[in-house]
């Protein structure tokens, strides 16, 4: 198993057919691929052990992923918003490295000695050149060679750099695309930054099914709403807070609908959809079909899906218990194990909630320099605080590490979230643990109001009173125009808290 199976089989199979569009730059499955092995004959004479890249989404990126492929050595997306000291820490260890950023950040890194530092424009100037030498050697099979490392956000403590092998990523695209399974005309919209699992998943899966890759480096909801329509775009993926500013974005044209009839399938993921963003979605898109991805950067990208048929039956359901899945992860991939589990590693029953543990080809559950993370039995345990419900849909409740603990008790976020989300002038909430002298630590609650909507601190207590134990009611909650994202779509809890405890 080799990522570069991927694109020589789609190279050969519809060498013609156009792989990638990026601003004026148009490539075919023959162009990428002779790109790719240009490219990796730059990363071998180089003599270098990794290929990085520090840069937003450009053709770079899918001819760098490739070409570190055929070259043997891992592909590094660093994340272009850190500081310069944050981003010398990570070259430090992944030196000696091959480097493509933007032309403004070269003389800054010049000190990096193991690293070699090159511009994308000569990057792409290089690969792209019909007269560069291509690499004249196969690439390794061996399934267990490093593709990919990915560095996580670092909340706490240094990044981690999660380790993506072969047999890993391969795995995930052979049980979820069809090879060749898209029509010529289909164009998929990647906006995601390329240090994400999603953004690396968007192009492998893309490439396996024959479909265009159409690239937005910027996210801007309008820019997003203009290139869909231009590019006639059939598939795309965004992260809840890009589908908050794309429902906006249509609200504010004024639209009934968004005018995107080529649109066929919108898939989302790496944080909590509130359920009046997905429904507004719903009446914009009726013709499209809603996928719900949940999915770590250990395990290859995706664990689970709610499907399109899962929108529908929930959005039309008078059943409470079913129209709730509207704001589940669905349910795990035919290929994957799930289980939740207690504290002392015993598995839970359907609606107990407890620690995600997730087993598959696909998981990897391993870092650079502290080995796997895999339990026994080839078990990983993500972090992630959920519960299964009766047939197997889950359900996310933010980080096992954000359990507040109240005189003894434990209290998932999540849960409280949830209900104040069913408020009908809550548009978006989130709920920490802050210090408390009698009872270690106190709820308490950020909330974003709807536009036009009110609601007083006394009214949200008492309804939490009055749907879970009156323990579980925040005893502060601060009204907030915004609560704070990363780029990704993932809640920055740590600066609610510090927000409400006066540590910002």
């Amino acid at each position: 198993m080799n990522l570069m199976m991927l694109l020589e089989m789609a190279s050969s199979a519809f060498g013609d057919r156009e792989a990638l569009t990026s601003d004026d730059t148009r490539l075919t499955y023959s162009d990428l691929f002779r790109a790719a092995g240009a490219a990796a004959q730059t990363y071998r004479a180089a003599t270098v052990e990794h290929a990085s890249i520090l840069d937003v989404s450009s053709p770079a990126v899918p001819i760098g992923l490739f070409a570190s492929a055929w070259a043997g050595i891992p592909y590094v997306p660093l994340n272009y918003r850190l500081t310069g000291d944050e981003l010398d820490a990570l070259l430090e260890r992944v030196s000696p490295s091959y480097l493509v950023t933007e032309a403004n950040r070269v003389e800054h890194l010049s000190h990096m000695v193991d690293t070699k530092t090159v511009t994308r424009e000569h990057f792409l100037e290089t690969s792209l050149d019909e007269a560069s030498p291509a690499a004249d050697w196969e690439w390794n099979m061996d399934p267990e060679e490093i593709a990919i490392l990915l560095f996580t956000s670092g909340t706490t403590g240094a990044p981690k750099a999660a380790v993506l092998r072969h047999k890993h990523i391969v795995s995930y695209i052979l049980g979820s695309v069809e090879f060749g399974g898209a029509a010529e005309e289909d164009a998929a919209l990647v906006c995601v930054p390329p240090y994400h699992i999603a953004g690396m998943a968007a192009i492998a899966s893309s490439i396996y099914s024959g479909r265009r890759i159409v690239q937005l480096p910027n996210f801007k909801a309008d820019e997003w709403v203009a290139l869909a329509r231009k590019e006639k775009v059939t598939n795309a993926f965004v992260v809840p807070t890009m589908l908050t500013r794309i429902v906006d974005e249509l609200e504010g044209e004024g639209c009934d609908t968004a005018d995107l009839p080529h649109l066929r399938a919108l898939s989302y993921g790496g944080g909590k959809m509130p359920l009046s963003v997905i429904e507004k979605a719903m009446e914009f898109f009726p013709d499209t079909d809603f996928t719900n991805a949940y999915g770590l950067t250990e395990t290859s990208s995706t664990i689970s899906i709610l499907g399109p048929d899962d929108h529908r039956s929930a959005a039309a359901s008078d059943d409470e218990n079913v129209r709730k899945r509207l704001v589940s992860v669905g349910r795990p991939l035919p290929t994957l194990e799930v289980e939740i589990r207690d504290d002392e590693g015993k598995a839970l029953g359907p609606g107990e909630r407890g620690e995600i543990h997730v087993r598959g080809e696909q998981v990897s559950g391993e870092y650079l320099g502290k080995g796997s993370q895999l339990i026994a039995d080839g078990w990983f345990p993500t972090r992630d605080g959920g519960y299964l419900d009766d047939e197997g849909y889950l359900f996310l409740e933010g980080r096992v590490d954000d359990i507040i603990v109240r005189g003894g008790e434990n209290m998932s976020p999540g849960e409280i979230e949830d209900v104040l989300l069913e408020h009908a002038a809550v548009a978006d909430v989130a709920v920490v643990g802050i210090p408390d002298e009698q009872w270690g630590e106190a709820v308490a609650a950020a909330v974003v109001l709807k536009e036009g909507h009110d609601a007083s601190v006394a009214s949200l207590q008492q309804w939490v009173k009055d749907r879970l134990r009156s323990s579980r009611a925040p005893e502060r909650i601060e009204f907030e125009a915004e609560l704070p994202y990363n780029e990704t779509g993932k809640l920055l809890r740590r600066k609610v808290r510090a927000k409400l405890v006066g540590e910002e």
